[in-house]
């Protein structure tokens, strides 16, 4: 298919390769010479969802290089399972496109050729190209093509039969995901690939219901409906169920981020019940893989390690050490009394799990970042790119169409190492005090890289993208920088608000520098008495601000060096995924001489910004 077919047609082509399933003619079956004898196409009208295509059948409208050049005859379109070759290609006088095919003596092809014969495999699908249409007409909506110049690339034999019940035959298509609130139509796959079913050029199944008609007015809807739905996953299943339901391009629209922020994502879980999340010990999996000598520490291990298989075939990679059920990271840990060891976890460090543990030691948790734990594969965050606009008309006048955009966000996993030094003679413990100091201590060396990465993430060397370098800065101080002073402050404010971005959970992010700097400026001039950065909880202009150096002060701009970022934004839409589980590594080696143990433990991770309006930046602010 080419760039010339006409728009009307292309937008509701996703693919270049159609297909039409027909029958074979047994009466042409020469068992002797391994021949048959098979009808691929005929100039009957087929109605397909969007339009009615007829396949003109004259020599100069088909092209027959591809068959004719030793094509192979497929068992249900698997390249690999060959059992004919195509000899010769016609075209009949009753316009029907017929091709011989002589089959092979492997094993594979006479057991096939043997159903053939009996009558057991009858449906042969046809694959093709379109290259050029005319337009022969237009009727109650619905365009007519007629295709003068289509390409057969391909001959199989089907196991699955033709649906005859719509009319318009169609290989069975990989179950679909259903959307709740729309009616249930005939299945197509997302590739728009379609079969014709038929015994002759003139039979149709009776009974048959007759193809729905659009009015005009609901075909302009689904013009638009089509052209949103290119742009998602899925997206052709889910237009034609909206249009077929009569919905507008604002339901299409509701329906298309509904269906997208449903869609369930794949965890990461391995099915532990409560009993067996509770009995797995990382303390007890570290000092094993510390000892690898140790038959006993292995054997008591063994449980861990039994888990860790699992979670590495659920995701699909090997462990460089052992991977931690996302189960066990969620758990929640109990905490003994002094006398039993609890001294050895200070206050803080005895609430909650993992993951929760990992999110406090990043100061971004208490600005409304969104987390996604315990992922599986890559994931798309639906968002709205755009919106639709108004207009004024006249009487009697329709508005100009317009819609919005949905656009996606999409996140893949990175990995982030980080480690820490425990102490040998604490991993032999086995107390429920030490499981939560080893799972704190890794939280919180781990959280710092990711909170790093999701602030100043470059995305070089497989680091995930994080704010600064997604989002032009929206204020200078300079062109070598400057000091941040109260005009900036507002003028970020201002950034956001103009973009109709000022909703959610509105905060400022710097560094300890730029606080310090704040705290010194004044914000009339110097002597009013009021500074920009004043004492409370939330200092800036009355917005929460958070604090924390992994708010780069080494940027460089012009002659100006060591200038610090400033941020403002609604941070809920900042999102961090977590892809499970966690990978934990032993180094006994290092700090052998110390009986030090190094474990490093390596996190899938990625950053998103569903809108990069939500946020404004100063990047150059000196605070020196």
């Amino acid at each position: 298919m080419t760039s010339s077919l006409p728009k009307s047609l292309l937008q509701h082509l996703p693919t270049a390769q159609l297909k039409r399933s027909f029958v074979v003619e047994r009466s042409s079956i020469d068992e002797q010479a391994r021949t048959v004898k098979l009808a691929f196409a005929s100039e009957t009208p087929v109605e397909r969802s969007w339009f009615v295509e007829i396949l003109d059948l004259s020599r100069k409208s088909m092209r027959t290089g591809r068959l004719t050049a030793g094509a192979n005859l497929l068992c249900d379109h698997d390249t690999r399972d060959v059992v004919a070759v195509v000899e010769s290609v016609e075209i009949g006088t009753d316009k029907v496109a017929r091709a011989v095919v002589r089959f092979g003596r492997s094993a594979r092809a006479e057991e096939v050729f043997r159903d053939v014969v009996d009558g057991i495999r009858v449906n042969v699908s046809v694959g093709y190209i379109i290259h050029g249409v005319v337009l022969e007409g237009t009727k109650d909506g619905i365009d007519t093509y007629r295709v003068t110049d289509w390409e057969p690339y391909e001959l199989s034999l089907v196991s699955v039969p033709a649906d005859v019940t719509v009319g318009v035959g169609r290989s069975l298509p990989a179950e679909a995901s259903a959307v709740p609130s729309l009616p249930s139509l005939p299945s197509t796959s997302p590739s728009s690939t379609e079969n014709r079913s038929m015994t002759t050029p003139e039979n149709k199944p009776a009974g048959t219901p007759a193809p729905t008609i659009e009015t005009p007015a609901q075909r302009n809807h689904a013009n638009e409906i089509s052209q949103i739905a290119a742009a998602m996953p899925g997206g052709a299943e889910l237009a034609m169920r909206s249009i077929q339901a009569g919905h507008t391009v604002e339901q299409f629209q509701a329906e298309a981020i509904r269906a997208l922020s449903n869609k369930p994502v794949p965890t990461a879980d391995i099915g532990l019940s409560k009993k067996e999340t509770r009995r797995f010990s990382m303390v007890r999996a570290l000092n094993a893989l510390a000892s690898p000598g140790d038959v006993a520490a292995r054997n008591a291990a063994s449980f861990e390690f039994e888990c860790s298989n699992a979670v590495s075939a659920k995701l699909g990679k090997a462990s460089r050490g052992i991977l931690i059920p996302f189960e066990v990271q969620t758990r929640d840990m109990v905490v003994g009394t002094p006398a039993a060891g609890g001294n050895l976890v200070s206050t803080d460090l005895m609430a909650g799990d993992f993951i929760s543990i990992l999110r406090d030691a990043m100061v971004l948790n208490t600005l409304g970042v969104r987390y996604l734990s315990g992922l599986v594969g890559n994931i798309a965050i639906p968002k709205q790119a755009g919106s639709g606009s108004a207009y004024w008309v006249a009487e009697g006048q329709a508005p100009t169409e317009s819609a919005a955009a949905i656009g996606q966000v999409a996140m893949s996993p990175k990995t982030v190492g980080a480690f820490t030094d425990i102490s040998r003679k604490l991993l032999l413990q086995s107390s429920i005090d030490v499981e939560s100091f080893v799972s704190t201590d890794l939280a919180m060396v781990l959280g710092l890289a990711i909170q790093r990465a999701a602030i100043a993430g470059g995305g070089v060397a497989n680091e995930p993208v994080g704010i600064l370098a997604r989002i032009a800065a929206s204020v200078a101080g300079g062109a070598n920088g400057g000091a941040p002073t109260w005009d900036h402050v507002v003028d970020l404010e201002t950034a956001v608000s103009v973009a109709n971005a000022d909703v959610g959970t509105l905060a400022y992010l710097t560094n300890a520098k730029v606080r310090g700097k704040l705290k010194k400026t004044f914000v009339d001039g110097p002597g009013t008495g009021e500074r920009v950065w004043q004492k409370g909880s939330e200092p800036l202009n009355g917005y929460r601000t958070a604090v924390t150096n992994a708010v780069p002060s080494n940027i460089t701009k012009g002659t100006g060096t060591d200038l610090s970022a400033l941020i403002f934004g609604n941070f809920a839409d900042l999102v961090i995924g977590m892809w499970g589980g966690l990978d934990l590594m032993v180094d006994p080696y290092t700090h052998s001489t110390t009986g030090t143990v190094r474990v490093t433990a390596l996190q899938d991770v990625d950053v998103g910004v569903r809108n990069e309006e939500s946020f404004a930046t100063m990047e150059d602010a000196e605070t020196a």
